[in-house]
């Protein structure tokens, strides 16, 4: 069994209350826009990570990163990139990434508003954790925590803080 954060739309700033929100995580995954080196490697140092990059991040940042990740954790596919949409309105790039292969779970970022929702036509899971930031029309930041044991994904809670 592993514990996973996830989080997206950090814009530069890495919340110091999501230490501890992810503190028993195992892994990180950053669904892109870092908005800086600095908040990416803080970040790579607390714990594990997998990252995408967004479209506010620059050269710097593309270059340690792959725009689109697709991966295996436990028994589940997964694919993650920052602009995905969601079901029923996803983004041309993932149409055309899901067209060829099947995944268990697809997280994306960039709209900053947290979803979780169950897509019955590619029989897979959505997640975007909202942001995590300090930057976006919401006003309150979000995050996700979730369980992985085989192909069985559980016990998600969302970390949430009114921004400054």
């Amino acid at each position: 069994m592993k514990q996973i954060g996830i989080f997206s739309d950090t814009h530069s700033y890495f919340n110091p209350n999501l230490f501890k929100f992810f503190d028993k995580c195992d892994e990180l995954w950053h669904a892109g826009d870092w908005g800086d080196l600095k908040t990416f490697e803080t970040t790579e140092k607390f714990k594990p990570l997998k990252t995408v990059w967004g479209n506010i991040d620059n050269q710097e940042l593309r270059l340690r990163m792959p725009e689109i990740l697709i991966f295996n954790e436990q028994e589940l596919k997964i694919c993650m990139l920052h602009i995905g949409g969601y079901p029923k309105n996803y983004s041309p790039n993932f149409k055309q990434i899901v067209k060829n292969q099947s995944f268990d779970l697809m997280i994306c970022g960039h709209s900053h508003i947290l979803k979780v929702i169950k897509d019955p036509l590619f029989n897979l899971l959505h997640i975007n954790p909202g942001a995590a930031g300090n930057h976006g029309f919401q006003k309150v930041a979000t995050a996700i925590r979730f369980k992985i044991e085989g192909k069985k994904m559980f016990d998600l809670e969302v970390w949430e803080q009114k921004r400054n």
